[in-house]
């Protein structure tokens, strides 16, 4: 399963809730349903939070023990999230692993793996286990695992359809870069 991490405004990089979108997932894919991205964006800017909070940090599970990202994700991170001035890919591992990464557009341009910590004096009121598993519910539906085929160039078919389209991505985070220049500065991390 996959979802958006989401952050307060004044640490763009502490994580404060998991909000997940619809999506279909196999035991080895996931894929998001482009409608409730852009719900999910809309909602979230009508609500004053820029897209900072809550699009820039992609959490995603593994089915396995081991967190390295496949290429797959290598793909979708780049796709999806390579147009943003920053952003974090986290993978969590059936078997408690971590991989985070920061990419960064700025300068040069880099990324680099970052260590991930539990806060424990932080206040979490999302620790609401019943509240979580209705939205896992609501959101995460079982999909289909096909077998690959020569048409998805080595990859699962799930997988493939798994990512939105380049254009849909387009449209959205220009859309929303636009209305964030508006609502507030971005500030630097």
């Amino acid at each position: 399963m996959g979802g958006f991490g989401f952050t307060p405004a004044d640490d763009l990089l502490c994580i404060n809730d998991i909000r997940l979108v619809r999506q279909n997932c196999t035991v080895v894919s996931v894929a998001f349903d482009n409608t409730a991205v852009a719900e999910f964006f809309d909602d979230q800017v009508d609500a004053g939070h820029r897209p900072a909070q809550f699009a820039r940090v992609w959490i995603h599970t593994h089915p396995g023990e081991a967190a390295q990202p496949s290429q797959v994700d290598e793909e979708t991170f780049r796709r999806v999230f390579g147009a943003c001035d920053w952003a974090v890919m986290f993978i969590l591992a059936r078997g408690g692993e971590t991989y985070c990464r920061l990419r960064f557009r700025a300068g040069p341009g880099g990324s680099f793996e970052i260590p991930v910590q539990v806060d424990f004096e932080r206040e979490f009121a999302c620790s609401d286990f019943q509240a979580w598993s209705q939205e896992y519910g609501m959101a995460v539906r079982p999909g289909r695992y096909r077998v690959p085929d020569a048409s998805a160039i080595g990859l699962l078919a799930d997988e493939a359809a798994a990512v939105p389209t380049p254009e849909f991505l387009d449209d959205l985070w220009g859309s929303f870069d636009q209305r964030e220049e508006t609502l507030i500065d971005e500030r630097p991390l």
